[in-house]
């Protein structure tokens, strides 16, 4: 697939539109102007990588909106060489902007499918540096604790304990929760004694958090 002037036109006015919409870390920016998101969709579909809204994936999954993958990564207040686990993989792109800003990555997918693609697709990228994992995503990466921080892409209904163990004092966990449809964005902070400090920013929309794996 080409990455075209077009292309990067198109990218350009969604960095704008992200600005607009209060995303000011110039880095996370930056990563939406450097990397060319249409790579993460089919071919038939690659004008819908830069307009702002979810877009159905394999898997019965989609790739993020933009602003909610920009939001995500702000909350999280990434630092160069963070240690930093996804849950959710999904398209990859979210952890490419991850791996932009200088973190190493560990990411999961539960869907055999979507796993084996989406680390094809980041080798032939050039992001081979992000570990992919096939599992259950509430199971977390214990092997590779503590994590400086911890995100979630799918909705959950409850806050997983494990995960939140394997958060290193002081780190944060971004994470859609609640019932139903709308979730709100949770960043969960572990203070000393496994404390739990609570922070709200809003209702989204995300695929469900599921246990398991799917072959």
């Amino acid at each position: 697939m080409l990455d075209t002037h077009r292309h990067r036109g198109l990218r350009h006015r969604l960095v704008t539109e992200l600005e607009k919409k209060g995303i000011k870390d110039h880095r996370i920016l930056e990563a939406f102007r450097d990397i060319p998101r249409h790579y993460f969709l089919d071919v038939a579909f690659a004008d819908w990588a830069y307009k702002d809204v979810a877009f159905p994936i394999d898997a019965d999954q989609t790739i993020s909106q933009p602003y909610t993958v920009a939001i995500q990564t702000q909350l999280l207040d990434v630092k160069p060489g963070d240690n930093i686990l996804e849950i959710g993989t999904g398209s990859g792109f979210q952890a490419c902007v991850l791996s932009y800003l200088g973190c190493k990555v560990y990411t999961i997918e539960r869907q055999k499918v979507l796993f084996e693609k989406t680390s094809n697709l980041l080798k032939r990228l050039g992001f081979g540096k992000i570990r992919t994992l096939f599992g259950d995503g509430y199971e977390g990466a214990p092997r590779f604790a503590p994590f400086d921080k911890i995100i979630v892409t799918a909705g959950a209904t409850e806050l997983p304990e494990k995960l939140f163990s394997q958060l290193r004092v002081g780190g944060y966990m971004v994470i859609p929760h609640g019932e139903g449809e709308v979730q709100k964005m949770l960043r969960i902070t572990k203070g000393e004694g496994n404390t739990i400090i609570k922070e709200d920013f809003g209702d989204f929309r995300f695929v469900p958090f599921l246990k398991g794996i799917q072959l």
